[in-house]
């Protein structure tokens, strides 16, 4: 019995001892992490004394690592380590790396013969050049009308250096895009690029060209968009809206080839400068993807652009015709005419009823003056091919009318516009 009991009593210090030493063991080790998390904030606190009074490089300096340069990406912070010529590349860099190997060789290189037979005796060609892109692996490129307009020959080069004669498929001579093709041989090898979303855009974004300025190959340059929506006037008076203006230096040679956003994906065709000496000065300006888009897809599918127009016989005003008339508006474009049970009839367009000779023509006088399409002021006929430029028949727009000295709103559905109705225009 005694045995027992002794037993019993070894048993219960044994198990004392077990337990005692067991709490020693936890007490140390959450006094030693208390330690350690104090330790870890004090170096925290002392870390950051540094970082703000040396910047990361002095901080890294101190720690033993000499530092040559930080470059701050979009993706984290890139540090450039020793001898400048191990140096890798920047975020930044790599990116713009990645674009061009994977677009430049879509864009191709564009030579034009037109020949001028303006001389008596001889047809003198004159050649020039621009930039195109493929946009189908059966040839399809797309670049600007004005690169290729008159063009008797039409020569492209590929990024291989093998050289194709183009043919013309058809043009949008209103947003300056063209589709041309060649006939690639069975072996090469064409890259295409596809049409992003201009209408997604920022101010600010990031956007890569590549063209081939003054005849050199898929050269390459970067910028910012710097406005959007902007409308530019061309060389025959019209207004090109929507246009997208970017820092990117656009030069001649450029014209015709793929504005790229950083996915790759062309959101311009890049078409013309504003400078006072003919080369960049930061006013640059490309056709939006969206609108060149729509325009290669009628191009492509029917071989022409179908817009939509307004089924009336318009006059533009002109200062005689206000004073005969009496007008209070001096600008917009007077309905001569209407096509009776037309859609603009329908609408409650009114055409004039009073018949003068004007000029060579005969015009009708007391019709409603259109001064507004859409938002988009109308002074003269640029202005209404201008609002009707990317439209198509059946869309409905928005006309203000001046009407016997108040403003009357209308919503006019468009018909097709054709050769006919355009010879209406009195010019």
């Amino acid at each position: 019995m005694k045995i027992k009991n002794r037993f019993v009593l070894v048993l219960i210090i044994a198990g004392s001892l077990v337990i005692a030493v067991l709490a020693g063991i936890v007490l140390v080790r959450w006094t030693n992490a208390i330690s350690s998390k104090q330790r870890v904030q004090e170096l925290r606190t002392a870390l950051k004394s540094v970082l703000d009074t040396y910047g990361e490089k002095g901080l890294l300096e101190m720690a033993g690592v000499p530092v040559d340069n930080i470059y701050y990406g979009e993706s984290g912070v890139s540090l450039f380590l020793g001898d400048q010529a191990a140096w890798t590349y920047s975020n930044d860099e790599l990116q713009n790396i990645s674009i061009f190997e994977a677009s430049n060789r879509a864009v191709v290189h564009i030579e034009t013969q037109v020949t001028d037979d303006s001389s008596y005796f001889d047809a003198v060609p004159e050649s020039d050049t621009g930039s195109g892109f493929f946009i189908s692996a059966d040839g399809l490129i797309v670049t600007n009308y004005h690169v290729i307009k008159d063009a008797s020959i039409i020569t492209v080069s590929l990024y291989d250096g093998s050289v194709y004669e183009a043919q013309l498929i058809g043009s949008d001579d209103e947003n300056d895009i063209a589709v041309i093709k060649i006939s690639p041989t069975s072996d090469a090898k064409i890259s295409i690029l596809s049409f992003g979303d201009s209408d997604s855009l920022l101010v600010g974004q990031k956007v890569i060209a590549i063209g081939n300025p003054f005849g050199y190959d898929r050269t390459m340059v970067t910028g910012i968009i710097s406005g959007l929506s902007r409308p530019i006037r061309d060389e025959a008076g019209r207004v090109m809206l929507g246009m997208v203006q970017t820092s990117a230096p656009i030069n001649p040679g450029n014209s015709g080839g793929p504005l790229l956003n950083t996915k790759g994906q062309v959101i311009g065709i890049n078409t013309s400068i504003y400078s006072t000496s003919g080369t960049s000065q930061g006013m640059n300006f490309a056709v939006a993807s969206n609108t060149a888009a729509a325009s290669v897809n009628d191009i492509v599918n029917f071989g022409r652009v179908s817009r939509g127009w307004l089924d009336i016989v318009p006059v533009q005003l002109s200062q005689s015709i206000v004073d005969y008339a009496g007008l209070k508006v001096s600008k917009g474009l007077l309905v001569s005419q209407i096509v009776p049970g037309g859609l603009a009839d329908q609408a409650g367009l009114k055409a004039g009823t009073q018949q003068v000779r004007y000029g060579n023509s005969v015009i009708y006088l007391g019709g409603d003056i259109i001064t507004e399409i859409n938002g988009i002021s109308i002074s003269d006929y640029n202005d209404l091919f201008s609002a009707l430029s990317n439209t198509k028949p059946g869309d409905s727009v928005q006309v203000m009318v001046y009407r016997s000295g108040n403003t009357v709103r209308l919503n006019i559905t468009l018909v097709e516009r054709t050769e006919e109705n355009l010879s209406w225009i009195n010019r």
